[in-house]
């Protein structure tokens, strides 16, 4: 086992990639003093180096700059270590620097694959393309500094020994996308290579209001619970985590003063799937009717943890096919016994208030 990193101990902010033919040497760049991690192509297993080693290849390696580790996805076909190799500043978050990831790089941990079997190898050619899309994945932001997963106010009740730890044991796990990634480096206690990204959306920018400035950031966090694309992933599962659930937060800071207001949006949180097909509206089926309000209970219960009063704004269509599950929701709702849980329908024009549409 490797020797336990020190908490205190900052993210590596720019490193260096050494792309040997038997292993992946990440070397620190930004002054700290830390030890390499070398990753074996082979097994993608893990130790840490004093000093740069150049393997035992005779070849050139090839050498990159990057800018965080995202974390080793583990496939049947073998390991992969995904790597920052380009990065743009997109502003600051409570006055510290937000990154966008603008590229990302797919490395095989797989050498042992040269002797598989045919079928292995076609998997193996298959999956690497469809690796491909993961480094065109849109909307990724991190930061070296700041807890970005955290809304304003999570962050202002965090307590001091919970602000000295590393970035990935503060962060909610539910906004980190390479939350399973991580698992491979938490398990080596890797914490000055942990770089937890989060999925979403960001802008922050300055305007006025008078002869006062005003800070404003917007910020969408999507949650990694259900996870699909929008017409595939519909409605919650048996323990109440909706599809395509994104916590989105307002944050204006003035003369001093910092306010901030948080508002969350989701599939219906009843059970439901919708069958994808050549139509503008595909179809979709209200299943299991007798669970939906225990579904909604557990859905409910968990906002009221994370978030305290709930107000829900139902803005599906009331008429047609929407109707129906907009009724259901409805008739959910009726056995929630909670005074913090308010549910209303609004009309379509509210759809900024939105906390649970079928989207």
């Amino acid at each position: 086992m490797m020797e336990k990193a020190d908490p205190a101990q900052k993210l590596y902010t720019r490193m260096r990639l050494w792309e040997f033919s038997d292993q992946y040497v990440i070397e620190p760049t930004d002054g700290s003093s830390g030890p390499c991690l070398a990753i074996r192509r082979e097994d993608a297993s893990m130790s840490l180096l004093d000093e740069m080693q150049h393997g035992s290849t005779l070849h050139v390696p090839k050498i990159q700059t990057i800018f965080g580790v995202v974390g080793i996805l583990k496939l049947v076909a073998g390991s992969y270590l995904i790597v920052i190799t380009e990065r743009e500043r997109v502003g600051f978050y409570l006055g510290h620097p937000i990154f966008k990831v603008t590229s990302l790089k797919v490395l095989p941990c797989s050498n042992s694959l040269k002797s598989s079997s045919v079928e292995q190898k076609r998997m193996k050619a298959e999956l690497t393309t469809l690796l491909s899309v993961a480094e065109r994945t849109p909307g990724l932001y991190f930061s070296y500094d700041a807890n970005i997963t955290l809304s304003a106010q999570r962050l202002h009740d965090l307590g001091e020994e919970s602000r000295l730890l590393p970035l990935w044991r503060q962060a909610d796990p539910r906004f980190v996308w390479n939350n399973y990634m991580m698992e491979v480096l938490i398990d080596n206690k890797l914490d000055p290579f942990l770089l937890p990204v989060l999925q979403g959306s960001f802008n922050n920018f300055q305007s006025s209001i008078g002869r006062d400035v005003i800070d404003v950031t917007l910020i969408a966090r999507r949650c990694n619970r259900r996870s699909g694309t929008r017409m595939w992933r519909r409605g919650a599962d048996s323990d109440g985590y909706v599809a395509n659930f994104v916590e989105s937060e307002q944050i204006i800071q003035m003369k001093g003063f910092i306010a901030s207001f948080v508002q969350v949006r989701g599939s219906i949180p009843i059970l439901w799937d919708q069958i994808v097909d050549l139509t503008y509206k595909p179809k979709f089926e209200i299943v299991r009717f007798d669970e939906a309000p225990r579904v909604a209970e557990r859905h409910f219960l968990d906002l009221r943890k994370k978030y305290g009063n709930v107000i829900a704004i139902d803005l599906v269509n009331s008429h047609g096919g929407e109707g129906r599950l907009s009724d259901k929701f409805s008739d959910a709702m009726q056995h929630i016994n909670d005074e913090d849980v308010r549910y209303g329908l609004f009309s379509q024009q509210l759809n900024y208030m939105s906390i649970c549409n079928p989207c």
